[in-house]
């Protein structure tokens, strides 16, 4: 297993506590939460059960289907019963026998897709509360462990781990796994035997964000551009209907979480939740509140509060490289077949890679400060913007990278992807120069302030080269 080693290291841990354990474990689809488990359990579980996707499940049929399911399920682990399940009560009744018979030490109950278990009407989770209120933690045998799954992060959250019911600090422990970082995803290559330079990960990174899944469809013997072709725009593409299943998979009404991403999509940097409004037709209003928290729960965008504004006019920006990637280069149907090798150095696609360099970069913000050497420092990490103002002497800047340090100083982050080593030039310094002025006079900050450039080759030196005050190259963001 690639990485994953805190995480593999807490699941395994359980089977040494005294007291039953209840578990969550949540992130973006695709992730590895279910390969994670199975493989930090050696496969081996009293009871393994995975919801049913109700995409293709007549509403009225749902929680009939998830119930004859689970049955299936009890009867795999071997459990037998005549009985049919009409309620979730009756499915954690048996659940409890199955328990009660078996000769495992340790029961590990692993329940995978559990929010697509919880259909319209279904008492799901109060017959959950029931089971591990009432019947699981009132044992003398402390001996069974719960772990529940899913990727819709957001019910996750809702529903289990910040639960206002029943099951209200219940957990005994949670993982939120992350997608793979560029050094795990560099790792995860040289297992498939897979022979891409650094420069092609981070363009791979760039599309593929570090979901693994996406990673695992990569084939040795293929260049970098033939590999994209294959999977997304060559006919049966494998991830030419990812898109719609993502979104489905995790939403029961996906249209205007779909909106908003493809509002966000059209603005390169954050925007404010008025302007969500207005591009999208949505009203302003709790529910757009909730969707607008689903979607940073799962991943998609991050909300951000830029340095020196108040919570109020806190921004709204696109995170999830695949969802960006998508919306540039596939909603349209592009019909080239070999698109992207023959689009190679086109103006569409340098466009997008220097905004989709960016996405990567705000994801390693560790290694960027680890190269930077403050790696224990604490840090505010931020962005900032100003309008032009001839009455206070600003020009008007945006930096989208600010990391606000303990030790007083703040880096302003350029970020510059580049098909070779970046050459800073006298375009660049002025805006570097203009950025760093504007942000002096507007905050009246007393840190020291250092420009940094963060690129994915290295840096060649010129006459402009000593004025950047620190560098970190594509290699950093490995380590």
């Amino acid at each position: 297993m690639i990485g994953r080693i805190e995480e593999k290291r807490q699941l395994q841990q359980l089977l040494d506590e005294e007291e039953s354990q209840f578990v969550a474990v949540f992130g973006r689809r695709r992730v590895g939460k279910t390969f994670l488990i199975r493989e930090s359990f050696d496969y081996k579980f009293t009871f393994q059960h995975t919801g049913l996707s109700s995409n293709s499940i007549k509403k009225n049929m749902r929680k009939k289907a998830q119930l004859e399911a689970f049955s299936k399920s009890l009867s795999e682990s071997g459990y037998s019963t005549d009985r049919e399940l009409n309620s979730w009560y009756d499915a954690f009744d048996c659940l409890k026998e199955l328990i009660g018979q078996s000769a495992d030490g340790k029961k590990v109950i692993f329940i995978d897709e559990l929010s697509w278990m919880d259909t319209k009407g279904s008492e799901l989770v109060s017959a959950l509360e029931h089971f591990w209120n009432g019947w699981v933690t009132a044992r003398q045998e402390k001996d069974v462990i719960l772990i529940v799954c899913a990727s819709a992060t957001y019910w996750m959250m809702d529903n289990i781990v910040n639960s206002k019911g029943g099951l209200h600090n219940r957990l005994t422990g949670q993982i939120k796994l992350k997608p793979f970082t560029l050094a795990e995803c560099e790792a995860y290559l040289e297992t498939k035997k897979i022979l891409f330079t650094r420069h092609q990960i981070i363009q791979s990174y760039m599309i593929l964000g570090g979901v693994p899944y996406y990673w695992s469809l990569l084939k040795k013997g293929r260049s970098f551009p033939q590999n994209i072709d294959e999977l997304f725009f060559k006919e049966g593409a494998s991830l030419q209907g990812e898109y719609d299943n993502l979104y489905k998979a995790l939403f029961n009404k996906p249209d205007q979480y779909i909106k908003i991403i493809e509002a966000l999509c059209s603005i390169n940097k954050g925007i404010t939740r008025d302007e969500i409004c207005k591009k999208t037709k949505i009203p302003s209003s709790g529910d757009l509140t909730k969707k607008l928290k689903e979607l940073e729960n799962c991943g998609f965008i991050r909300k951000y509060v830029p340095f020196g504004a108040e919570s109020k006019n806190a921004l709204y920006q696109l995170i999830d490289n695949y969802t960006l990637f998508y919306n540039r280069f596939l909603k349209d149907n592009v019909s080239d077949e070999n698109y992207w090798e023959n689009s190679s150095n086109s103006g569409v696609l340098n466009a997008w890679a220097g905004i989709a360099f960016e996405r990567v970069c705000l994801e390693h913000v560790a290694q960027i400060k680890n190269a930077l050497g403050i790696s224990g420092v604490k840090t505010d990490v931020n962005s900032w913007k100003c309008d032009s103002d001839s009455d206070k002497g600003l020009l008007g800047s945006q930096i989208d990278l600010l990391i606000v340090r303990k030790d007083q100083v703040i880096n302003v982050c350029e970020m510059k992807y580049s098909e070779s080593d970046y050459v800073p030039d006298l375009a660049f310094d002025k805006a570097m120069r203009r950025k760093i002025a504007d942000l002096q006079k507007a905050t009246k900050t007393k840190y020291a302030i250092h420009s940094t450039l963060v690129t994915n080759y290295d840096v060649e030196k010129n006459s402009y080269y000593g004025n950047i005050q620190s560098i970190v190259t594509g290699d950093d963001l490995f380590r």
